[in-house]
């Protein structure tokens, strides 16, 4: 019976059994008795209003992308269109089953087929892959692939070194160990790869040098085609970690730049949803040398017909169940055809122009370290505030009672007191001025201020090895950390 057949005088939706009344289920036809629940499931006893307002609260207690400014530095956080999230909600994208038979999936395959070519010219890549499920699944990946490539070759038991910048993300030498191979780092000089310290360290051992750039210091490698030729010399791949790519979409490609393999995140640089465990999309891209190990399933095309193609020989195999992340990717679709290639050249160009705007007014309160002209994240060095007893970590907690995300602090290593911010192209000039005022606020705060902050969220400043260390992950963990707390302490039988 509906709702709307439902009777005035019959128990409303609404209502639920008194505690300690909810009766056991009946037991359903075909479940073995071992299997049957012996008493009623312990639910809750809470009424939607209050259950809506719980969760409610807990929503205005985060910060979000929807609601306040996120300038993460290296993580891109921009806005996702809503017309891309009603398109992955509707049914016939929603309710997409990855073991449908082809014929029935047609629109869907024709979308990631289209999709990969726009990947492609992007990076300049020749073929592309949505496969991976997030960018460091796409990093192993694509080690994986160098890996398989020197074992073909024959060299796989020379080619043991990846090499890696100082100011490259956590990911990319935990990627590399998992595939098998030693690391080695570069330094920088001035914020960019030591090209001489390179050179000098590229050898017949080196499988791959793995690169993002622009680098995490928000520079432009401009020794970008003297770095690949040095690799490529001694018989080494190039990896670009493509986290970064938002600072050159449609100006110039890892391509161009004579990258053999490549990934890039959907969520950074195309406007899918990003963080909160969720699944994500680890787009792998490769030259003609390291084309024919993509995974497989590869999304091909035969006449008018779509299908997924599993005869390719020389892949690393599956790397995922199913093929990609069919919700970001359409979403990915949508973004790239409303932003057309000069849209998307216009959001590399206004993502530099908002770095480089902010940058130049926050760096009269605190150095900036290396060029003046950044791309699309710059960094300062908070080491001013050691004279006042004050440290990054506390401008960044200062910073929350301002409404604003806080930036990343510490990274990279090669800057004291490094705090990296970015501000994508979504971000309007009235909201970087606003956080220009709430960073100067908060920069020029008293110490003790700064000590105690924050000082208007639900949650003040935690001891946070503890909160590592000894996580609360559920109402059980806390409910028994309560009990412990309270607990009487023991009695001494000592005199």
């Amino acid at each position: 019976m509906s709702f709307r057949q439902a009777r005035w005088d019959e128990p409303s939706i609404w209502d639920l059994a008194p505690p300690g009344t909810a009766e056991a289920p009946t037991p359903i036809f075909g479940i073995p008795e071992r299997l049957r629940r012996k008493e009623a499931v312990r639910w809750p006893e809470l009424s939607e209003l209050a259950v809506i307002r719980h969760y409610t609260r807990l929503s205005q207690m985060n910060f979000g992308i929807d609601t306040s400014i996120y300038p993460l530095g290296s993580c891109t956080m921009k806005y996702n269109p809503k017309v891309s999230e009603a398109l992955a909600r509707r049914r016939h994208a929603a309710e997409l089953h990855p073991y449908q038979p082809e014929s029935t999936v047609q629109g869907a395959l024709e979308i990631l087929w289209k999709l990969e070519r726009i990947l492609a010219k992007v990076t300049g890549l020749s073929e592309v892959s949505l496969q991976a499920a997030a960018g460091a699944h796409g990093e192993f990946s694509a080690l994986l692939m160098v890996r398989a490539y020197f074992r073909d070759r024959g060299e796989l038991g020379k080619r043991t070194e990846v090499l890696l910048p100082d100011t490259a993300h956590g990911t990319n030498p935990a990627s590399a160990m998992m595939a098998g191979f030693t690391t080695r780092e570069i330094p920088s000089k001035d914020g960019c790869v030591d090209l001489a310290a390179l050179r000098a360290a590229v050898s017949d051992k080196t499988a791959c040098f793995m690169l993002t750039n622009p680098n995490t210091a928000g520079l432009f490698e401009s020794e970008i085609l003297e770095i690949t030729a040095a690799v490529h010399e001694k018989g080494g791949l190039l990896y670009y970690d493509g986290a970064n790519l938002n600072a050159i979409l449609g100006v110039t490609n890892p391509g161009r730049m004579g990258f053999d393999v490549a990934h890039l995140n959907l969520h950074k640089t195309f406007a899918t949803p990003h963080g909160g465990g969720g699944p994500g999309a680890g787009v792998l891209g490769a030259g003609e040398t390291l084309a024919p190990y993509l995974p497989i399933p590869r999304v091909v095309k035969t006449g008018r017909k779509y299908r997924l193609d599993y005869d390719r020989p020389k892949s690393i195999g599956k790397i995922k169940t199913a093929y990609g992340n069919f919700g970001l990717d359409l979403r990915a679709y949508a973004f790239a055809l409303a932003h057309g290639e000069a849209g998307l050249k216009h959001i590399a160009r206004r993502s530099v122009l908002n770095s480089n705007y902010v940058a130049a007014k926050l760096g009269k309160d605190l150095p900036r370290p290396f060029r003046s002209l950044v791309k699309h994240e710059f960094l300062l060095s908070g080491t001013p505030l050691r004279a006042k007893g004050v440290r990054t970590l506390d401008l960044a907690k200062r910073l929350l009672d301002e409404g604003v995300h806080a930036p990343t602090v510490y990274f990279p290593s090669l800057v004291d007191e490094a705090l990296m911010i970015e501000l994508p192209e979504t971000e309007s000039k009235r909201e970087l001025d606003e956080f220009i005022a709430a960073f100067e606020r908060a920069v020029r705060d008293t110490p003790a201020a700064l000590h105690a902050a924050p000082r208007s969220l639900a949650v003040g400043r935690i001891d946070e090895v503890r909160a590592a260390r000894d996580p609360i992950l559920s109402w059980k963990d806390l409910r028994a950390r309560a009990a412990k707390v309270e607990a009487p302490a023991p009695v001494s039988s000592a005199p």
